[in-house]
């Protein structure tokens, strides 16, 4: 279905952008009676902005199509972070950019004198975060009087992150006739309660087609061994060789080490973590956006809302915490009409976590081990047969030296030589795939609770001997089994079933590993983690089992229990 009649100059730029029909949100406004406040419940990529933009043209331009002079703003955007609240007015500088119109950013993280002298220059739209929005209202430096629209997006999330108080100021200073367009994912009562306060008679939009669980997107579970996601994360890249990728990671010292690592390998890759100042996180994303970074590391706060021309592709590279992380990381792709694949990366101890979050998601997953070093190489020669280099004819201006290159080194080299360089040459300009295994593990089990193996599964010692080992850590350092487990079976790369017996003494703990476990376990504990944690292979027999410490209640009533048989 074609766009119904619009302004001719939104028109012409949606034309210019290819916008051949529009996306089921956008048709949903632009169906909306003329002038309402709306509620519209849709998912984040699904053309939200680009459906206010439009909804909000006949308040600004009032059936002409040139905008005033710039003044005091006629429209107000509101978005929770400074980078989606710049892709709102990137989005909406080239949507308006035959009205004339002047949009502006008033974001935290940006020189606020900068903001102040734009503001007092004039412009018709202003798009903020809400902090740096408040602020510039309590100085008197935005002007609210002559706004005719504003505009919530990802309402949701700016509750989520603690801006109520913020929003209910701004609408508070903004004019009882404006139009209010709220957008949100999802429909909480707090924010059913804010639309129910600051609009009048709002439309209700739930677009269905919004609905489906990310239906653009292909999800993938890819099992991988604990130690070896860096390489799963590697040949994942190089197999699906998307033009812009995101990989997840849970803490910034993760992303940090990914992104050295994939640098490393040859892969151009930047990272986004909270850690970074705006003048390097808005760097990063331009090193994406033209195409001199293809990989961007991040953590989830410091993704959110961002929106990369070709991400293709998003690997969790950590588990994530729950099935509405995946979906907002997963969201970064399959935007807006366009294909993408979600790629999540899951150790044999995470399997039935990841399980219960791709139900809870009600996402259809395909299960696989990580790409093989093998069918990287396969592809890479599919794809240097099909290079354009290769494919593309002669031209007129290059035919006469080309061709008296090539007879100078057919003279010189024989002809399987020069292809091996040529092959040679290619594969030195991308990363080497790493060798994986595919862990191939089970569907789940009932745990066991003595030491988190899986019911049924062999034990250490059961079916070969186990190796026992010692770690700096005791009681007096509050060791415990259920602090102690997932430690050892991250910092060592294998899973809860390859640890046996755990004995906490004061000073040290020792416990058992599989044997076949037992130097890929200590190769990888050398090389995560602080320096400070230390294990040592024990020689000889196992040590004798360590009493358990008597707690001081339990002390405290025997000896209550001794001085009344006492009397």
């Amino acid at each position: 279905m074609p766009f119904p009649p619009l302004p001719t100059p939104l028109a012409r730029a949606l034309d210019a952008r290819s916008y051949a029909e529009p996306t089921p949100v956008q048709q949903a406004v632009l169906d909306a009676e003329s002038g309402r406040d709306l509620l519209v419940s849709a998912q984040t990529g699904s053309g939200k902005t680009v459906a206010f933009g439009l909804a909000i043209a006949g308040s600004l331009l009032d059936e002409a199509e040139t905008l005033p002079a710039p003044g005091a703003p006629l429209a107000l955007a509101i978005a929770p972070t400074r980078e989606l609240a710049l892709q709102v007015q990137r989005e909406l500088t080239w949507l308006y950019a035959e009205t004339g119109a002047r949009v502006i950013a008033n974001v935290g993280g940006m020189d606020p004198r900068r903001e102040s002298r734009a503001l007092e220059a004039g412009t018709h739209i202003v798009v903020g975060t809400p902090g740096r929005l408040r602020d510039h209202l309590e100085r008197g430096r935005l002007v609210t009087e002559n706004l005719r629209a504003v505009v919530l997006d990802e309402a949701d999330e700016m509750l989520d992150m603690g801006f109520r108080e913020d929003l209910e100021f701004i609408l508070a200073a903004t004019p009882a006739a404006r139009r209010t367009l709220l957008f949100s994912a999802t429909l909480p009562k707090a924010i059913v309660a804010l639309a129910e306060r600051y609009q009048r008679d709002a439309v209700r939009l739930a677009v269905a087609g919004e609905t489906r669980g990310h239906a653009d997107i292909a999800y993938r579970a890819v099992r991988v061994m604990p130690r070896e996601v860096e390489h799963a994360v590697v040949n994942v890249l190089r197999f699906i060789d998307a033009p812009v990728s995101i990989v997840f990671c849970n803490t910034r010292d993760g992303v940090r080490h990914l992104q050295a690592s994939l640098t490393e390998r040859g892969f151009s890759a930047v990272a986004l973590s909270g850690e970074l100042g705006q003048g390097e996180r808005n760097a990063a994303l331009q090193a994406l956006r033209d195409g001199r970074a293809r990989v961007c590391v991040a953590t989830d706060v410091a993704a959110r809302g961002i929106d990369l021309p070709g991400l293709d592709l998003v690997i969790h590279a950590d588990l994530p915490h729950d099935a509405e992380v995946m979906q907002h990381r997963s969201g970064r792709t399959g935007r807006a009409g366009r294909k993408g694949t979600s790629v999540v990366l899951v150790p044999a101890a995470r399997r039935r976590r990841a399980e219960q979050m791709f139900a809870i998601a009600k996402v259809n997953v395909e299960w696989s081990g990580p790409p093989t070093a093998d069918e990287i190489r396969e592809l890479d020669r599919e794809r240097m047969m099909a290079d354009p280099l290769l494919a593309e004819g002669d031209t007129e201006e290059d035919r006469d030296w080309e061709k008296e290159w090539a007879e100078a080194l057919l003279e010189r080299f024989p002809p399987e030589r020069l292809a091996a360089s040529l092959a040679r040459l290619y594969r030195s300009r991308i990363p080497v795939p790493e060798d994986v295994t595919d862990p191939g593990f089970e569907p789940p089990r009932r745990s066991d609770p003595r030491v988190g193996a899986p019911v049924g599964a062999p034990r250490v010692g059961d079916d070969e001997p186990g190796i026992w080992f010692r770690l700096n850590l005791g009681r007096r350092d509050r060791a415990e089994p259920r602090r102690l487990l997932p430690m050892l079976t991250r910092r060592g790369g294998i899973g809860r079933g390859d640890i046996g017996a755990i004995r906490i003494f004061d000073r040290e703990t020792t416990f058992e590993i599989r044997g076949s476990a037992a130097d890929a376990f200590a190769e990888s504990f050398a090389r995560r983690g602080s320096a400070e944690l230390r294990v040592e292979r024990m020689q000889g027999e196992a040590p004798a089992p360590g009493k358990a410490p008597k707690s001081p209640r339990a002390t405290k009533h025997r000896r209550e229990v001794g001085k009344v048989q006492r009397r």
